[in-house]
């Protein structure tokens, strides 16, 4: 690094990094600090790129996507004259020394449920709704993140053009937030994601209703849920063998389910459920005349209606919002990235997806504070509406121990609360499961193809005149 960078002085209230101070509002002035000595990460010498100021820097990545790491830094440090920028190949080293520690520990400490029991559409009879599944990143194509990760398969045509991570997320459907999340590499055991399910478990709570789609069901699955008190309301398939014991009232009956057919025959290691069978009669939506299963632990049917169950297993779709608000707005394709992620290393893939949902946080938890004083479910606000005025008022953010900081956070809010989506059309809508770009004319690139051998002749020195 440059000597002159190192002598670079602090700015406002002793801060290196001057405009950031919205995020602090969020996570807390020391929270950076904390999960640096949580996880024993120290400078050992003086230098203005110190841990906690590269960590910053990643934790800005997280919202100014849009920008390479070297214009965030830029963008979040106020302007001096004759002042020197640290190269990007400064800034990448910086975060390989930062490591992957103190950001995971971060996410763990600050990432939260932000629901109460008066938040709109956060709970259902006093169960807080919560909901997994899981999405798939293409991440850059380097040998690092194709040995680490893996590429998919294509069958016939060969493996994927980039090499991809799953996610498994864990989120508090009424406001979105991610509370966890597992990665792991596409190719290789333990990749599905039946298996990397077991490891959110942790996170559940007896007081929490999970919401999950059919791809999960499996009796080991169901009694590890159940054992820990959490309570469930899942889409099976149609074909699961679920013989009546009971009808009741609303339709719906008891059944079990079991581990396999012997023990089913043999009516051993059972676990009562109550089936819920139904189809759509509009011939305008998704799964018209299909009959849909359903299958939860909430046995009551006088308690807990079979049509307002129905009604709560769409509430899952949230979590589908969630992928959409990471992806598609939060982190957009762009003619500069290729790929879902930025890093070019394993480390930095797994540091910019919890900088991502640390961002993502953020959001959401000015969306909660701002939503809460009329009472409004944080759904009606929009999320594209609401991270753009974030990035807008970043760099003006006053130092939070200054007078005018609650004045200006409380207009922030306000400028948050008016971003409003319409409720009955959001509400009220079919996505179709189909793609406009089907295939491509072009050969597929293969091994054979990466990477491309360097040129031993100039562009003149190939050209042959034909008589």
């Amino acid at each position: 690094m440059d000597k002159e960078l190192c002598l670079v002085p602090a700015g406002a209230a002793g801060r290196v990094l001057d405009r950031v101070l919205l995020l602090e509002q969020v996570i807390g002035p020391e929270g950076v600090r904390q999960a640096l000595a949580d996880t024993g990460c120290f400078d050992g010498r003086r230098c203005y790129l110190t841990r906690e100021v590269i960590f910053w820097v990643v934790l800005a990545m997280g919202l100014l996507t849009d920008l390479p790491i070297r214009q965030i830094f830029k963008y979040a440090r106020r302007l001096r004259a004759g002042e020197a920028t640290p190269h990007r190949s400064s800034l990448c080293l910086a975060r390989q020394r930062l490591g992957l520690a103190p950001v995971r520990r971060l996410f763990e400490r600050v990432v939260r449920l932000l629901a109460t029991p008066q938040t709109a559409g956060a709970f259902y009879q006093g169960w807080r709704l919560m909901a997994v599944d899981g999405t798939v990143y293409n991440v850059p194509d380097s040998p690092a993140n194709a040995a680490a990760f893996g590429r998919p398969s294509a069958g016939p045509r060969g493996d994927g053009a980039f090499p991809q991570v799953r996610k498994l997320s864990l989120v508090e459907v009424g406001t979105h937030v991610e509370v966890a999340f597992v990665v792991k590499g596409i190719r290789g055991p333990g990749s599905g994601e039946q298996r990397l399910a077991p490891g959110l478990f942790r996170h559940l709570r007896p007081d929490m209703l999970l919401l999950w789609d059919r791809g999960f069901f499996s009796y080991v699955l169901w009694k590890s849920i159940v054992t820990q008190g959490c309570q469930l309301l899942a889409r099976v398939s149609s074909r699961l063998v679920l013989r009546p014991m009971q009808s009741l009232a609303d339709g719906s009956y008891l059944a079990k389910i079991y581990p396999c057919a012997s023990e089913r025959n043999k009516d051993r290691q059972g676990i009562v459920v109550r089936v819920i069978r139904y189809t759509l009669d509009d011939p305008l939506r998704v799964g018209h005349r299909q009959e849909h299963v359903l299958l939860t632990t909430l046995l009551d049917a006088a308690r807990y209606p079979a049509v307002a169950l129905v009604l709560l297993y769409h509430e899952r779709w949230e979590i589908e919002l969630v992928y959409d608000e990471q992806k598609t707005h939060q982190n957009p394709w762009r003619v500069t990235k290729s790929a879902d992620l930025r890093s070019q290393t394993p480390l930095g893939v797994l540091q910019e997806l919890y900088a991502l949902s640390i961002g993502h946080f953020v959001v959401r938890s000015v969306m909660v504070q701002a939503a809460a004083p009329e009472g409004l479910d944080p759904d009606r606000l929009s999320f594209v509406g609401c991270l753009q005025i974030l990035r807008c008022r970043l760099p003006e953010c006053p130092d939070p121990a200054s007078a005018s900081f609650a004045g200006w956070y409380q207009g922030l809010l306000e400028e948050v609360r008016r971003e409003r989506t319409d409720d009955a059309v959001r509400r009220n809508r079919i996505n179709p499961r189909v793609v406009k770009v089907k295939m491509s004319k072009f050969k597929k690139k293969r091994s054979e193809h990466r990477p491309v051998p360097p040129l031993k002749k100039s562009f003149a020195e190939s050209v042959v005149m034909l008589c």
